[in-house]
């Protein structure tokens, strides 16, 4: 799904907001992700889904999504509900890369393959991130949900 608006409201202010979510059903199971870009009065919905995978996958699918549409670079505020993306971009990431992509107990890192994704992406941008409460009547981020639910939806069909 791929759509797109102009709505009455706010004029560009030289930044994009990302709202961005993942769901799974069952973890693993068929999962989901969704975007709700904005740029002023511009706004795009984005969502996607796979057959099996983990709602950490999604999660991280959702941000990869909504940066790689963006078709030149950007000031970016991301806006996510999960601590494991905010947590791993602002907290983890830079000892992941430090230590040849291992934990702090010397594991692989998990998702590598979308962390590294990540990692590109946001090298193309200006960002910023901001962690919401999910479920907690955050209007976009309940878009961002809704979005990702139709991507489970996507995700099942063969």
């Amino acid at each position: 799904m791929n759509t797109e608006q102009v709505k009455d409201g706010p004029q560009p202010d030289g930044w994009v907001d990302l709202y961005t979510d993942g769901a799974c059903k069952g973890n693993p199971g068929p999962g989901g992700w969704g975007v709700l870009m904005r740029y002023g009065r511009h706004e795009k919905r984005l969502c996607g889904g796979e057959p099996a995978t983990t709602n950490n996958r999604m999660e991280l699918m959702a941000v990869i999504q909504g940066l790689q549409h963006l078709t030149r670079a950007s000031k970016v505020r991301v806006h996510t509900d999960s601590q494991y993306v905010q947590k791993g971009i602002s907290e983890w990431l830079a000892n992941w890369k430090r230590r040849q992509w291992k934990s702090s107990t010397g594991q692989p890192v998990k998702n590598q393959d979308l962390w590294q994704a990540l990692d590109r992406e946001v090298a193309r941008h200006e960002t910023e991130w901001f962690w919401v409460k999910g479920h907690a009547g955050h209007v976009e981020n309940e878009i961002a949900d809704q979005l990702a639910n139709e991507g489970v939806a996507k995700g099942r069909r063969p």
